[in-house]
């Protein structure tokens, strides 16, 4: 940063003290911890059992606090990945079970856009395709902050919802899926697309209707011909600007899987998903015939189901990073 030219390249130089923040924070926050718990033990070998009963009881009573910050930190370490630290696009497939499988897309996205909000991120509703009746067919959140992909790479993969459907005449009891990704997004994308193997369709915006209905082809679809990968966007008023943002959501999706090809992981990345369907999914959450929210990979569970649908997902991607860790 002491560098003559270090502003020259202002995206860089963000991203370098973005870097740094990130950093400092581990760094720091261990700092005050260990300097907080040598001054509390040198206290307490002061202490005299009689005399200094009321101290030595406000000290215990730290301890829960204290106990949750090593693990806070304990936590941070375990971001070593190299893509830890980058923003990333979330997006929600509906999957098998028809419109309830749609209005369970549309509850996810609310469940993370949550938790997002609760821990201080910054995210952008990049693309929302509605579901006919109900709910999202499709939605894509760009998602910026303090290791976004570290975190919420817990969340790839397919999530089963049991209950009983509200779409249903006879109240019959619906099992729905639908899947999660996360991509890390990449600045200085090290892969070329070649225009000629895009095919970039613009179409109106949907919205509510009445004065909300985009009226121009501001919306922009762009498919990439030889992997099929198709992104889109709509949430600007500008087509270039939408233009803009689905290609940086089309380059992140082929960087990622050329960089799993090249660590011969494609298969295991998306094989761990599979079909959106019975039998593929990491996590299970049970309204009916009883509540519980089931990890299938951790086996950490809990049956305050609309907590965890209100954003409360912490104890699940804490576990998976332990697990991922004990694991690798």
């Amino acid at each position: 940063m002491a560098a003559p030219d270090f502003w020259s390249n202002q995206d860089a130089a963000q991203t370098l003290i973005g870097e740094l923040k990130g950093l400092k924070a581990v760094v720091d926050s261990y700092a005050v911890l260990t300097r907080e718990l040598s001054d509390e033990i040198g206290l307490l070998e002061m202490c005299d059992d009689e005399r200094d009963r009321r101290h030595i009881a406000e000290a215990e009573a730290k301890g829960p606090a204290y106990e949750h910050r090593v693990e806070a930190i304990e936590l941070q370490t375990l971001f070593t990945a190299r893509n830890d630290a980058r923003d990333v696009f979330l997006t929600i497939h509906a999957g098998a079970g028809g419109v309830d499988a749609m209005d369970w897309a549309e509850m996810l996205l609310r469940m993370y856009t949550r938790w997002l909000e609760r821990n201080g991120y910054e995210y952008r509703v990049m693309e929302l395709l509605r579901g006919e009746e109900a709910g999202l067919k499709r939605s894509v959140v760009e998602v910026r902050g303090k290791y976004p992909f570290g975190y919420l790479k817990s969340e790839i993969g397919v999530h089963r919802l049991v209950r009983i459907s509200p779409f249903d005449a006879n109240h019959r009891r619906q099992t729905s899926f639908a899947a999660v990704d996360v991509i890390p997004e990449f600045d200085d994308l090290e892969i070329h697309i070649n225009e000629r193997d895009l095919r970039i369709d613009t179409f109106s915006a949907g919205g509510p209707g009445g004065q909300h209905v985009n009226k121009t082809q501001s919306a922009v679809r762009i498919t990439h011909l030889p992997t099929g990968i198709v992104v889109s966007c709509q949430n600007e008023r500008s087509q270039q600007l939408n233009r803009k943002y689905a290609m940086r959501t089309l380059g992140a999706k082929l960087y990622r899987m050329e960089e799993a090809k090249r660590e011969q992981e494609f298969a295991k990345l998306y094989g761990e998903k599979g079909e959106i369907a019975f039998g593929s999914q990491i996590r299970s959450y049970t309204m009916q015939p009883y509540t519980l929210v089931k990890d299938h990979r951790t086996d950490v569970e809990t049956g305050n189901v609309q907590a965890v649908l209100d954003g409360e997902i912490d104890e699940f991607i804490e576990a998976f990073l332990k697990w991922k860790g004990r694991k690798y």
